[in-house]
């Protein structure tokens, strides 16, 4: 079960397991993550999976790095960073991203490498299914 904790900027954000959702939505994969048997993960399922936008599902991982699928939607998400690269796909849609300042448009099949401690948010409009990759050590 989720369990809920203040974030620095006073939202309350749900934390469990492998992944944090924007706007305090968490969902976990545990069958894909935690698997060694050998599979095919359907991206497009999986981000269909989660109830809402913005929630990230783990799919699988390689080494450290979790490779995680998200639905987006119009809506904005609130700046952040993180203390490692990010790497973010755009399966289909757009990501409209606003990184240091500047306005980055990601188009379908286009990658996205965030540097680490980069300031970057999700302005409106970005739509359609996201792919990230990103470094989460297992606890």
């Amino acid at each position: 079960m989720a369990s809920a904790v203040d974030a620095p900027n006073g939202a309350n954000v749900a934390t469990e397991g492998d992944a944090v959702c924007a706007a305090g939505r968490t969902e976990r994969d545990t069958a894909a993550a935690g698997s060694r048997r050998l599979a095919v993960i359907s991206l497009r399922q999986a981000a269909a999976g989660p109830p809402r936008a913005w929630c990230s599902r783990v799919v699988g991982r390689v080494g450290e790095a979790a490779v995680k699928v998200l639905r987006m939607s119009e809506l904005p998400v609130a700046e952040e960073s993180h203390d490692v690269a990010e790497a973010l796909l755009v399966l289909d849609g757009t990501l409209a991203l606003e990184v240091r300042g500047e306005l980055v448009t990601v188009r379908t099949g286009d990658l996205f490498m965030v540097p680490a401690r980069t300031p970057h948010r999700v302005r409106p409009g970005s739509e359609g299914t996201l792919l990230i990759v990103e470094n989460e050590p297992v606890a």
